[in-house]
């Protein structure tokens, strides 16, 4: 197909697609309104019944705690099947050792850089493992802070360089982290159905409303799913940045 073809079939669809983009536009509840009671009725009685103040936390982990847990695995799958595509293609083995590209300049990394990018990789668990752990009661919970978390690896990798980053990345590590993580969130169903209770019925102490560990088992869920987008996310840096890797002799592609 031509680059005049390409664009011109763009055209049509986007004249297609127009009426239907500007009625939905135009149609639109006003800004806060909605048509459903669900939300009110979440903010009316979660405080009352979990002890917890952040709505999305008790909605997440409590009221729709199944739904959430398939998006868990969802995510594992997702990243098993990345990491096998990609391992598939390249082989199995690791190393340390960075690719290069012929007659490209190596540029060295200042004290500076090292410094700046080693307390900022601190301060960002810091900042992860602090919205974490107060899913109940601010904004945050384990996915936002298990994003937060493997985005420090990122900041390793550009203070410490490959071989340095490749030597704290430990995959077994992140990958029991993941699975860990994803598995912890089902044994908190299954222990609630061995007690004779729905599953992922919240069975223990729901703590103090505004306290940082309240909300019984949602903090056990909380924690499972930080773990699991952690290792996760780290898990995927990990295997995106093997692509570039030297090989080793007898190595695959």
């Amino acid at each position: 197909m031509t680059r005049r073809a390409r664009l011109l079939l763009c055209v049509l669809a986007a004249a297609c697609l127009l009426p239907a983009c500007l009625h939905v536009a135009l149609h639109m509840p006003p800004f806060g309104a909605h048509p459903l009671p669900y939300g009110e009725a979440i903010n009316a009685l979660a405080t009352r019944q979990r002890h917890v103040t952040n709505m999305v936390s008790a909605v997440n982990f409590d009221y729709r705690g199944l739904d959430t847990l398939g998006e868990e695995f969802m995510l594992l799958g997702a990243v098993t099947g990345t990491a096998v595509l990609l391992r598939g293609s390249r082989g199995e083995q690791l190393t340390a050792r960075p690719g290069r590209v012929g007659n490209r300049p190596v540029a060295p990394r200042s004290d500076a850089v090292v410094l700046i990018c080693r307390a900022l990789a601190a301060l960002t668990v810091l900042f992860g493992v602090y919205v974490v752990l107060h899913a109940m009661t601010t904004p945050g919970g384990g996915f936002q802070g298990g994003a937060i978390i493997a985005a420090a690896t990122a900041l390793i990798f550009l203070g410490e360089g490959y071989r340095g980053w490749r030597r704290i990345m430990r995959t077994g590590l992140l990958d029991a982290a993941e699975g860990g993580g994803a598995a912890l969130y089902a044994l908190c169903g299954f222990a609630a159905m061995a007690a004779g209770w729905p599953f992922l019925h919240n069975f223990l102490p729901l703590g103090t409303p505004r306290d940082v560990f309240s909300g019984g088992l949602m903090q056990i869920e909380n924690a499972g799913v930080g773990f699991a987008v952690a290792g996760g996310f780290a898990v995927l840096f990990v295997e995106f940045l093997e692509e570039t890797r030297a090989e080793r002799d007898g190595d695959g592609a």
